[in-house]
């Protein structure tokens, strides 16, 4: 099994890894998209006030674009130990055993807007991309990365995906229709959709993957686990859609 996960806009600054290397990152097919997006952003950065305008950033938040202009040199860290916010503080990655973290590296996925689906414990720089940006001198995130972020899911063969990726993210790199998935939405006993609680459901519910980390190769095994963790998934109305039904 293979977990998306999408990014934060908010994020831990610095880092004790090496610097960048974008070969070093998994789903190495995405080599090129990388590298054309790591420059852009770079050169974008050498114009601060054209930078914050594209990237929506006010005159207290300059220093994100000197992380942009920083992307290929600057020290990593993995990237579930990057993202801050609700479903990664929920996640709480730095407080798991070694062994759930290794888990972690085999089995998750976060989705960035500049560098693709990368490996939980890929170690990346920060950053400040958000899905909806449009980067001069590039195609839409979407058409820079849809295509090519599909080919390189489909070329890792997993066996099963479950999809907790925002709508935004799922359109810069959509399950290959081949492959067996579900996509994940948060939801009352009564069916009522839930906002507040999505994102700290879905760390919740990774962490509790992560801590008991179950051989998941199909939606069926990973109803059996979840139904022995007291983890109610049921079928949506919508195909290929689960709901994850927590308490209101």
């Amino acid at each position: 099994m293979k977990i998306l996960l999408p990014p934060s806009e908010t994020k831990h600054p610095g880092g004790s890894g090496p610097a960048f290397e974008v070969a070093a990152l998994s789903l190495p097919a995405l080599r090129r998209q990388r590298d054309d997006m790591v420059d852009a952003l770079v050169d974008l950065a050498a114009d601060e006030e054209a930078a914050r305008r594209v990237l929506k950033l006010s005159a207290r938040q300059a220093g994100e674009v000197e992380h942009n202009r920083m992307l290929r040199s600057a020290r990593t860290m993995p990237a579930v130990d990057r993202y801050t916010g609700v479903l990664y503080d929920a996640l709480d990655a730095a407080s798991l055993t070694a062994a759930s973290r290794r888990w972690l590296g085999e089995h998750v996925w976060i989705h960035s807007a500049p560098f693709g689906p990368v490996g939980a414990l890929d170690g990346i720089p920060p950053y400040r991309l958000a899905a909806g940006t449009s980067v001069p001198g590039m195609a839409s995130l979407r058409s820079h990365w849809a295509t090519a972020a599909t080919a390189a899911i489909a070329g890792e063969e997993p066996d099963f995906v479950l999809d907790l990726r925002s709508e935004a993210y799922v359109a810069l790199g959509p399950v290959p229709a081949h492959v067996p998935s579900a996509y994940v939405r948060v939801v009352t006993e009564h069916g009522r959709a839930l906002n507040h609680f999505n994102k700290k459901s879905k760390g919740l519910l990774v962490r509790r993957l992560a801590e008991s980390r179950p051989r998941v190769g199909s939606l069926r095994s990973l109803r059996r686990w979840a139904g022995g963790h007291e983890i109610v998934l049921r079928d949506a109305e919508e195909p290929g859609v689960v709901e994850l039904v927590v308490a209101e």
